[in-house]
């Protein structure tokens, strides 16, 4: 007997795929049904360990479609909506700043509205988790932490456009009612990491003995969050968090851009075999984006205290997970590492 029914967007992206396996495996009777546009970072290589699950199913979708997106939930009748779907690389929305409105605000506004439509007579049991992220709230000089009460100050296309589809969502909430919950996560990485993001971008171009880009002079300071943690505190915000409520989610682990990649490097060398610093003699300063934040940092004290969060890995070790991933998945990044994909790196990256 089905439980619950969840739609989750973007699952067949990084982070999604990865709460749609936690989810559809841990909660045998609840439907999962993974919605996605299948756009570039879109991929269902990434659930072929579970796309023959009995609770699973995939729905082709673009929540940029109003129409398509009120069908689905009339169709599937979802208890719960956790809502990841969204363009999310800083660099693209430099470039093309209107995909970033269409699809992170109109479409969230698209799911409120229909998750809005079909619960307006009955909110008992229902809710609506939004995913969203640390960049909301601008940058930190070398001190401080962002806390849920930090004002928001985005700086970039796409931290403003998540923070617009925040600010939805919690009008939603106070304008109708609608059962809400909100998570600002911190930087992810892990297995199935689409590879313009900078660990599995360095992992491909240390195999390909590539250039490691870094921008500026690598001091830009990242919360680094293991995806499996990510998707392990969405599960305990999805079923405990408190309506209404905002919880930010992060890995407690700090770490400056160049640092971070002399640790890759490290760990590349000694997981092939190399002589400790070949790896390193890859990296190459690029110029540096416009808009481009110094600092972000997480103060997870909240989701600690209240739900019993905290990772499950140190930096280093989710760090050895994913190069090992990666090592043991060679075909899934050449698959991905298409040649419209090389084009745009060629031109986002050149030095």
């Amino acid at each position: 007997m089905i439980k619950k029914r969840i739609l989750i967007t973007g699952g067949a992206g990084f982070i999604g795929s990865h709460v749609v396996r936690e989810f559809v495996n841990k909660y045998p009777e609840y439907q999962i049904v993974n919605l996605d546009a299948l756009t570039y970072a879109g991929n269902l290589e990434n659930l072929k360990d579970i796309e023959d699950k009995s609770n699973y199913t995939f729905v082709k979708a673009d929540i940029t479609n109003a129409k398509h997106i009120v069908e689905v939930f009339r169709e599937y009748q979802p208890d719960g909506v956790i809502h990841l779907a969204a363009e999310s690389h800083v660099d693209r929305s430099i470039s093309d700043p209107l995909a970033f409105v269409m699809t992170n605000v109109i479409g969230t506004v698209n799911l409120l509205s229909a998750a809005h439509d079909i619960w307006k007579d009955n909110y008992e049991g229902k809710r609506f988790h939004h995913v969203s992220t640390d960049e909301v709230y601008g940058t930190l000089g070398e001190t401080g932490l962002f806390t849920e009460n930090t004002a928001y100050d985005p700086h970039s296309p796409y931290s403003a456009s998540k923070a617009s589809s925040d600010h939805f969502v919690r009008a939603y909430q106070d304008t109708y009612g609608l059962p809400i919950v909100v998570t600002n996560c911190s930087n992810n990485y892990g297995p199935n990491h689409f590879p313009e993001k900078l660990i599995p971008l360095c992992i491909h171009n240390i195999l390909n003995g590539k250039p490691l880009p870094i921008y500026g002079d690598g001091k830009f300071t990242r919360d680094w969050l293991y995806v499996v943690d990510h998707a392990k505190a969405i599960d305990l915000v999805f079923h405990q968090g408190q309506i209404g409520d905002s919880y930010n989610v992060g890995g407690f682990n700090e770490w400056q851009n160049i640092d971070l990649v002399k640790e890759l490097c490290k760990q590349m060398d000694e997981k092939l075999g190399k002589p400790t610093g070949t790896s390193v003699q890859l990296i190459t300063f690029v110029k540096d984006r416009p808009g481009h934040d110094l600092r972000y940092a997480i103060d997870a004290t909240k989701i600690n205290k209240e739900l019993g969060y905290e990772p499950s890995v140190t930096f280093e070790q989710g760090l050895s997970k994913t190069i090992d991933w990666f090592l043991n998945n060679q075909d899934w990044l050449d698959n991905v590492t298409s040649g419209g994909y090389q084009k745009y790196y060629e031109i986002q990256y050149q030095g």
